[in-house]
């Protein structure tokens, strides 16, 4: 047997190890060991990897799982979630566990290439190393894909990668791992480090200044993300989770539905492949944490008069076209169809996600038995007019409140 390290082959791995360590180390990224994978590790990191909602950015639809190619819009341009699987050639096979936490944790890809914030390493990074390589080691349990992606579609000056220096010193705060709060329970601070590290649920849930970072102060006070309105997830009582007990916002979690509110469009893939494979103890402590979260103060907006034109004309498409499965007290049927009263979606300052649905039609979480039909489209049936009439008296109607939807909704 050769002594190890006298071989050419040796000395060229060394020599693999130093780059991988100077690219490290010129990044800013600690250098750590590589771990070497078992079936606890596997069972663990896709655990983490679900927690983290890995597939919604990383499975396209009807495509392989983690083989990439799902479209991340954003005001700037477009972006293409990237081969995660282990194939060596278009995936993440020949990476290093440095590398891997490097780019989830730092932003800092493969040779050093800057990552843009669709991939949200601005609040993986309060994940530690160790659960990071976790999720390295259950990808690189899975069949390769070979599924070539070029995931920077974005259009000049944004493509050029450089610019994230830039970005990052103003908004990547870098803080390093979660650290909890001994103040708080560890219920708590396990949800807190769900929704603030892996869940990454300020992602869409925090509006978005016009360079694309959080905007400072309104954590979790909703935001409009790619033509769909992520609720507010504070205490709010209309538009947030004001009304909503520990227990509405687990049951929400794990299955998709709660006497309020039932879960369609980009929250009903979170809770698909994320949040509903999740223990109910982790749900839980996610609620636990979103329920400490306090209002923003901002006053909620007074309802619209019951003898205005628009909640009188809304009124009668209601009962034509809605009352049937919501039913005339918008209370809807548990696990079939879902609450509008009292709904954070319907409320919300800008309806987009109500209007959607009532123009193109979805399928909530959880309600495909023969008895739930799908939300049918009325974007044929109704005029503008009268789809604005009837979101308008919706918004407005059992104790909701909500703006007016001028008849303009072709945005």
């Amino acid at each position: 047997m050769k002594t190890p390290g006298t071989t050419a082959g040796a000395y060229a791995a060394r020599l693999r190890m130093l780059l991988i360590l100077a690219i490290a180390i010129a990044g800013g990224v600690p250098a750590l060991a590589q771990a070497t994978g078992n079936q606890s590790d596997i069972a663990a990191g896709k655990y983490l990897a679900a927690a983290g909602d890995c597939a919604a950015c990383h499975t396209a639809p009807g495509g392989a799982p983690f083989a990439g190619g799902v479209v991340i819009n954003t005001p700037f341009g477009k972006l293409l979630g990237s081969n995660i699987t282990p194939d060596q050639a278009t995936g993440i096979g020949n990476w290093s566990d440095d590398q891997f936490v490097a780019a989830v944790k730092y932003g800092v890809g493969h040779h050093g290439a800057r990552l843009y914030p669709g991939m949200p390493y601005i609040y993986f990074n309060k994940v530690p190393a160790a659960d990071l390589i976790k999720i390295h080691i259950y990808l690189e349990s899975l069949p390769p894909v070979s599924n070539r992606i070029v995931s920077n579609q974005l259009p000049f000056p944004y493509n050029i990668r450089l610019l994230m220096r830039g970005w990052n010193l103003l908004f990547f705060p870098n803080g390093g791992d979660y650290q909890p709060d001994p103040s708080q329970s560890a219920m708590w601070n396990r949800g807190a480090y769900l929704v603030q590290g892996l869940g990454h649920c300020a992602a869409c849930h925090t509006s978005k200044n016009f360079l694309g970072g959080d905007h400072t102060g309104q954590e979790f006070q909703g935001a409009v993300i790619d033509n769909a309105n992520a609720p507010a997830l504070v205490n709010e009582p209309n538009n947030g989770l004001g009304i909503w007990s520990v227990d509405d916002v687990a049951a929400y979690l794990k299955t998709g539905h709660n006497r309020y509110a039932g879960a369609a469009g980009p929250m009903a893939d979170v809770i698909t492949y994320s949040t509903s494979q999740l223990t109910l103890a982790d749900d839980t402590a996610i609620a636990t944490y979103l329920k400490s979260l306090p209002a923003s103060g901002n006053p909620a907006p007074t309802p619209i008069a019951a003898n205005d034109p628009a909640m009188l004309d809304g009124g009668h498409i209601y009962a034509d076209e809605c009352a049937a499965c919501h039913n005339n007290a918008g209370t809807g049927e548990a696990l079939l169809f879902p609450a509008l009263k009292g709904s954070a979606v319907v409320q919300a300052a800008d309806p987009v996600t109500m209007l959607n649905l009532i123009l193109h039609g979805g399928q909530d979480v959880g309600t495909q038995s023969a008895a739930a039909a799908a939300m049918p489209a009325f974007g044929a049936e109704l005029n503008n007019q009268q789809i604005a009439d009837v979101a308008t008296y919706i918004r407005n109607s059992w104790g909701n409140a909500g703006s007016a939807i001028p008849d303009d909704i072709t945005r």
